[in-house]
């Protein structure tokens, strides 16, 4: 259900990054939780991560980012499919690994993202910008025509 490669659009950011073959000696991380595009699911989502992040031992100032991070790009995730007839699920996934955490928000929408500028008064438009500032890298990748991943990348000093 999850995966697959695709170009990355929105941005000129590399592909997102990928966890390695489990070959080697680095100790990977994953959790997934797939919820319905409703706002009261956002919430939801932010406390998964909390609590799979402190979990899973990551520093305190990258779990608080990682926080900010997971509410705007699953309320982008949510607007883009609440509007979509059937109302498919969202999911957030969080892979980490040893110096590294990747936050994947998927949807099924066929619209591709389109950052944009917010003025002064508007009251939304800045997910986006929030995710750039946050962000060590992140992108947008269209996996199907009914399916789009955004990321977001926290790099962070080994454990």
């Amino acid at each position: 259900m999850i995966g697959g490669t695709g170009t990355v659009t929105g941005r000129t950011t590399p592909h997102r990054p990928r966890l390695g073959s489990g070959a080697g000696t680095a100790s990977h991380l994953i959790s997934a939780l797939e919820l319905a595009p409703l706002p009261t699911a956002i919430p939801c989502f932010r406390l998964h991560a909390v609590a799979v992040l402190k979990e899973w031992g990551l520093p305190r100032d990258l779990v608080e980012d990682a926080q900010m991070l997971v509410s705007e790009l699953m309320t982008n995730a949510a607007d883009a499919s609440v509007i979509l007839p059937e109302r498919p699920p969202i999911t957030l996934r969080l892979l980490a690994t040893e110096t590294s955490l990747v936050i994947e928000a998927w949807d099924h929408s066929p619209l591709d993202l389109e950052p944009r500028e917010a003025d002064a008064d508007d009251e939304c438009g800045r997910g986006l910008t929030v995710v750039a500032a946050l962000s060590d890298r992140w992108g947008c990748e269209r996996t199907g025509y009914r399916r789009k991943v955004v990321w977001s990348q926290l790099a962070y000093a080994p454990r």
